[in-house]
């Protein structure tokens, strides 16, 4: 089993500071690992919602959750909304005699109880795939072709781990979603899945994704913030201001987990990454991942105008503008794009990230430094 050290210290600390601390997650990403680190299965502390027996137990749930002490974990959360309430009593104790870790494979969006029943109470963490950190530099060229997912990423050999992404996404499609009360046609949802992976790292085209689907622009907006909502695709938002230059004002899209991104586009092994037209893309989402894995910023956006400046990413940190470059070769040189985006934005820093293993200046404010770097320092 790889150590996760950073995240299992987001869970202590989350704990220490609320009574509530959900964990959310794509599903096969590790949460139930984590937690399970923390209460063994086989406590009466742990409940796993898909298991039989922890369902019985919770028929009566106040009679059961009530007397119990310490740290109570709750796996697969969404499969009982109605917990919510019960929650909230229970976090409400004075003196408090227990804490509640709960696990789910959906955001506060699509679990609105939580965030309308448990407001001030709770703390959320995202969980993600093994990060670059936890893997180690070396395995950098696996990890972005595999993805952070721990099964994909310890199969024993490529064909392995890509047969499982596919039946992962089989899955997520056939059962998972309808579980959450999503009634999409699987054949349809895949279909537009596809065509977003296609659209990686590109601005979001409404019209065009509807138009080729024969479906309503709001239908396609919907399919998207499904997607988002469980993990599977980030929306990066434009950042614009009042500056004279005309600036794009729809999201960028990108596939979350580099491996289900290939795995989309049919990339079974590393040549056929390295040959494939969306390899640069596919870098771009890879890095941008990490990076904002290991900086957490309190806010990330891309910028661009329609004059063809671009930022793949800015970060508010602190009172910090980051601006984040990623390309993939040997020797990043500094751009008239990174020029303008320098003194437009009023960036502090802006940071070439590249697969190399050399840092160098580009510029005043303007450094290359490779990814690897960055996820250790952080």
């Amino acid at each position: 089993m790889i150590a996760r050290k950073i995240d299992l210290h987001h869970i202590h600390q989350a704990l220490r500071r609320s009574r509530v601390v959900a964990l959310l997650g794509p599903r096969q990403c590790g949460k139930t690992t984590l937690a399970r680190q923390l209460v063994p299965p086989e406590s009466l502390n742990y409940f796993d919602l898909e298991d039989p027996s922890a369902i019985a137990r919770l028929t009566q749930p106040d009679l059961t959750l009530r007397p119990l002490k310490g740290l109570i974990v709750i796996d697969e959360i969404q499969r009982r909304p109605e917990l919510f309430p019960l929650l909230r009593v229970l976090a409400d104790r004075q003196p408090l005699p227990a804490r509640f870790l709960i696990l789910g494979s959906a955001s506060p969006d699509l679990l609105r109880q939580s965030s309308e029943t448990l407001a001030g109470r709770i703390e959320t963490i995202i969980l993600e795939g093994l990060r670059l950190s936890d893997v180690g530099a070396a395995a950098l060229p696996r990890h972005w072709q595999r993805g952070g997912f721990p099964r994909s990423f310890m199969a024993r050999g490529e064909e392995s781990s890509f047969s499982w992404r596919q039946q992962f996404l089989n899955t997520l499609l056939e059962r998972d979603l309808p579980g959450l009360g999503v009634s999409i046609p699987a054949a349809a949802l895949r279909r537009f899945w596809n065509m977003v992976a296609h659209y990686h790292g590109q601005v979001w085209n409404s019209a065009e994704l509807a138009r080729a689907l024969a479906v309503s622009e709001p239908t396609v907006r919907r399919y998207l913030d499904l997607l988002t909502g469980i993990f599977m695709v980030r929306q990066l938002p434009p950042w614009f201001e009042n500056i004279s230059k005309r600036q794009v004002k729809a999201p960028k899209v990108y596939i979350r987990d580099s491996g289900m991104l290939h795995a989309l586009l049919n990339i079974g092994n590393r040549r056929d990454l390295e040959n494939h037209p969306k390899v640069g893309a596919s870098w771009e989402g890879y890095a941008l991942e990490e990076v904002l894995k290991a900086l957490q910023p309190e806010e990330a956006y891309f910028w661009a105008t329609h004059g063809g400046a671009e930022l793949d990413m800015l970060l508010f940190k602190g009172r910090r503008r980051i601006g984040v470059e990623c390309k993939r070769m040997d020797a990043p040189v500094l751009t008239p794009s990174m020029r303008i985006a320098l003194v437009t934005l009023k960036l502090d820093e802006l940071c070439v990230v590249y697969p190399g293993d050399r840092t160098y200046d580009l510029a005043r404010h303007v450094r290359v430094t490779p990814l690897a770097k960055i996820v250790n320092a952080a």
